[in-house]
């Protein structure tokens, strides 16, 4: 009798550890969906520290795109999210959700940071640059790069807002608030927003980000305008069909833009291998199925890929299924610039040999026709 009433007991309470269970997840689902949103297409963008000077047909420029990986990736970094498989077939998986340590964040953010600041350029794009997130300790990265660059303006936007996740649970990502910085030693007339479609499907909208590109507008001394693209396309994006659709709405503006007579560039994290460099580099990696090419082909009339002087010897960025090791991981260009036949640019890959970042910086040289 007493077992009975024991394994009574021990059913009734396992019943409730379950339900217990239930209404937690059925509770965090709600949590989720109640806090997801899409931030507004065209939205008006802020200009922090304008500048007053205008820009001149016929001078030498420079701006500089790095996507500084939330200050988590230094070179022992691995991405939960990331798998690949090895020559050998060896199937690999990323380890960390989150920057290993607060003071780990801190020196990659300071090394990103430094290194912009060496470089000098006139504009810097930047991505996945953190406000206040879990995954980099709640550190200000934005605050950090215009407090170091007091001598440009600023322009921010949000791609990625999200609540907090609890996945991976033995290190939960955490709330993300994180986004696109462009920076600027000229005028700014305007910042906006755009919108780039996204995977909705239940699951998959919780964790990619809420991909856009920005547009800031810069006037020139012809009474024509420089329109400055930071762009971060999807990378998780089964097929390319989100990719896809991303590059038409690209296109589409950018055409729009030339037809005005504007002065185009397009910086920032593409990613798509650009300039045939699907499989230049060394690896003991087998080619990520993730990967689509880029070319000339595939832009709207009128313009082109930057492709650096040193495309085939510097990757801009670098598999983050395993820790960094040259020549092992499955490295591309995934980075650069595309530049509307009125400009004249040369481009060149910075090799910090992805100190700081999965990224490495590519600097653009160019005039204004």
């Amino acid at each position: 009798m007493n077992k009975i009433k024991n394994l009574k007991k021990i059913s009734i309470g396992l019943g409730s550890l379950l339900l217990a269970f239930v209404v937690f997840i059925v509770g965090y689902v709600v949590y989720m969906q109640a806090n997801y949103y899409r931030i507004d297409d065209n939205k008006s963008l802020e200009v922090s520290n304008n500048k007053k000077e205008i820009l001149k047909i016929g001078e030498d420029y420079s701006a500089v795109t790095y996507n500084i990986g939330f200050g988590a990736y230094d070179q022992d970094y691995s991405f939960f999210m990331d798998s690949g498989e090895m020559e050998d077939g060896t199937e690999v998986v990323g380890k960390y959700s989150r920057a290993r340590s607060k003071e780990n964040a801190l020196k990659n953010t300071n090394g990103s940071t430094e290194i912009i600041d060496k470089l000098s350029t006139d504009f810097a794009l930047l991505q996945e640059v953190d406000v206040r997130a879990t995954r980099s300790y709640n550190i200000n990265q934005k605050e950090s790069f215009e407090k170091t660059l007091s001598n440009y303006s600023s322009v921010f936007a949000l791609n990625f807002h999200a609540p907090y996740m609890l996945y991976p649970f033995n290190e939960p990502h955490g709330s993300v608030k994180s986004g696109l910085l462009t920076m600027s030693k000229y005028e700014i007339t305007s910042g906006i927003r755009k919108s780039y479609p996204v995977d909705n499907s239940f699951f998959t909208k919780f964790f990619d980000l809420d991909r856009c590109f920005t547009i800031t507008r810069y006037p020139v001394d012809n009474d024509k305008e420089l329109v400055l693209i930071n762009n971060h396309m999807s990378a998780y994006d089964e097929g390319g069909t989100i990719r896809a659709l991303q590059l038409e709405l690209l296109n589409k503006t950018m055409e729009e833009e030339y037809e005005k007579g504007n002065y185009v560039i397009v910086g920032g994290d593409f990613n798509h291998a650009l300039g045939g460099t699907v499989d230049v580099f060394e690896s003991g990696q087998k080619i990520p199925e993730w990967v689509f090419e880029l070319n000339d082909d595939d832009l709207a009339k009128g313009m082109r890929i930057v492709n650096a002087t040193n495309n085939t010897q510097v990757p801009t960025c670098r598999s983050c299924d395993i820790p960094y090791k040259k020549g092992v991981n499955y490295t591309a260009v995934l980075d650069g610039f595309i530049v509307s036949d009125n400009v004249e640019a040369t481009a060149e890959n910075v090799d910090e040999d992805f100190m700081y970042s999965d990224h490495n910086p590519v600097k653009l040289t160019f005039k204004l026709k």
